[in-house]
């Protein structure tokens, strides 16, 4: 038994250095926390900006808070401390913007902990009159991770019309840390934000143009960013490479798109969990048309009709992004939507511009034409495929019921009355556009064949 002390002795080392380095990445692992929600108003008044936060204290993981018991916190001993948290996690991770022109100025005024279930930060009102309300005493027993801290800083500012912003960088505070931020704009009315993580620099209260250049950025990206419309335009190329093909095209595509997208901001679309998952998934079965078209050859001069019931639909998915980010509009609704639809054309432009050349480099010296467009499109519409069944079976998990036949349901069937006025009229619009386009065409053509006829006869 002599014999083995020196391997028990090396085995307790090597479980002692496994223990060492294990024991740290497990309490770390439970410093952060998976999710926190963070409440806050922010308020210009005078010469001074006032911002009022709610942070839960689960995300202040180190800072050694005074306890007692099994983990209460200790109020009458937790000032410092608490301040410090504010500070550390808070103040410094928030730089609000007067005019463009940060505001380094700052006092934390208080700091306060509040019981998770304390509903004050409904109203600015009542938060303001619970941070200013006496502390909790040491009578009540509050594990420290279940409280929630009230932060109250103000900064000195010039007036209170300026324009503000802030780049609130509190995504640190855990995995995922969703932010509602309410901007009390002098005059009365509130600019609700609703962001999850780091947005950048947030106009609090933005002018039209501010607006409008942030939307045409955020249409611009989200066409380049959106695998699945790109797909369905790179279908449309495939076989219409000129200018002149493609402008009915994608003409039809833009006013169905932007029919459904600006109804949609107006409260047509239905407002129910399954709708934006059979929209992904009739999104999918569009690309896998459109491929389908391209390998067994369709009647082009018609394509704009199919494109245009399809814009219908992509245009609804491109809602769903805009009602995410139509809280950084402020007061301008309608100019923020065309600004959005601005860049989402930009970015077709631009895709067009860039795929059209590749394709005629392609099917001139690479591969043949209907060879290479079967193959193209082949693929597109494998990837579509496995899209439309993971997106469908999304689908089938929601239940459908029969809808209630009140005012609000004849009020909604009045407005998708409406829309589908508005969509015969631009089909009829459009047909007649094209039309006469064509005639005008054909009868440039026919006269330029007689001419020429006249030209060549001998004299």
């Amino acid at each position: 038994m002599l014999c083995n002390l020196p391997g028990i002795a090396l085995s307790i080392r090597k479980w002692a250095l496994i223990l060492l380095f294990c024991v740290p990445t497990l309490s770390m692992a439970h410093d952060i926390p998976s999710r926190v929600t963070v409440y806050a108003f922010v308020k210009p008044e005078a010469n001074q900006l006032t911002a009022l936060l709610r942070v839960p204290m689960e995300a202040f993981g180190e800072i050694s808070f005074p306890l007692r018991g099994p983990g209460y916190l200790q109020f009458a001993e937790a000032e410092f401390h608490l301040d410090d948290a504010a500070r550390v996690y808070i103040t410094e991770s928030l730089h609000f913007y007067e005019n463009g022109v940060e505001l380094t100025e700052k006092e934390l005024r208080q700091t306060r902990v509040s019981l998770p279930s304390n509903r004050s930060f409904t109203s600015y009102e009542e938060a303001m009159a619970n941070i200013q309300s006496p502390a909790l005493d040491d009578s009540i027993n509050l594990f420290w991770r279940q409280g929630v801290l009230d932060v109250l800083v103000t900064y000195p500012i010039q007036s209170d019309q300026s324009d503000f912003s802030v780049d609130p960088q509190l995504g640190t505070l855990s995995d995922q840390t969703t932010t509602v931020l309410r901007f009390l704009v002098p005059g009365g009315a509130e600019r609700v934000f609703n962001y999850l993580g780091n947005p950048g620099v947030v106009e609090l209260d933005p002018r039209w143009h501010q607006a409008t250049l942030r939307f045409i950025s955020m249409g611009f990206m989200h066409i380049l960013e959106g695998i699945d419309h790109l797909l369905f335009l790179f279908c449309l190329v495939i076989p219409l490479r000129s200018i002149r093909a493609l402008v009915p095209v994608v003409t039809s595509f833009t006013i169905a798109h932007s029919i459904t997208l600006i109804g949609s901001a107006f409260g047509v679309a239905p407002n129910v969990l399954w709708f934006p998952p059979l929209i992904e998934t009739l999104i999918a079965l569009s690309i896998i048309y459109m491929a389908f078209e391209n390998i067994v050859g369709a009647k082009l001069e018609h394509r704009w009709i199919v494109t245009f019931g399809f814009g219908l639909v992509h245009g609804f998915g491109f809602s769903f992004l805009f009602s995410d980010t139509l809280q950084f509009a402020g007061g301008h609704l309608f100019s923020s939507l065309l600004a959005f639809n601005v860049g989402v054309e930009i970015g077709q432009l631009v895709i067009l511009i860039l795929v059209i050349p590749l394709l005629n480099v392609l099917f001139k010296y690479f591969v043949w034409e209907r060879i290479g467009g079967i193959l193209l499109s082949a693929l597109l519409a494998h990837s579509a495929w496995h899209w439309m069944l993971e997106r469908g079976d999304q689908l089938s998990q929601y239940q459908f019921q029969m809808p209630i036949f009140d005012a609000l349901f004849f009020a909604a069937l009045m407005r998708w009355g409406m829309l589908l006025i508005i969509i015969a009229g631009a089909l009829w619009g459009m047909y007649e556009l094209f039309r006469r386009f064509s005639l005008i065409e054909s009868f440039s053509n026919y006269n330029f064949a007689q001419k020429s006829k006249v030209e060549n006869q001998p004299s």
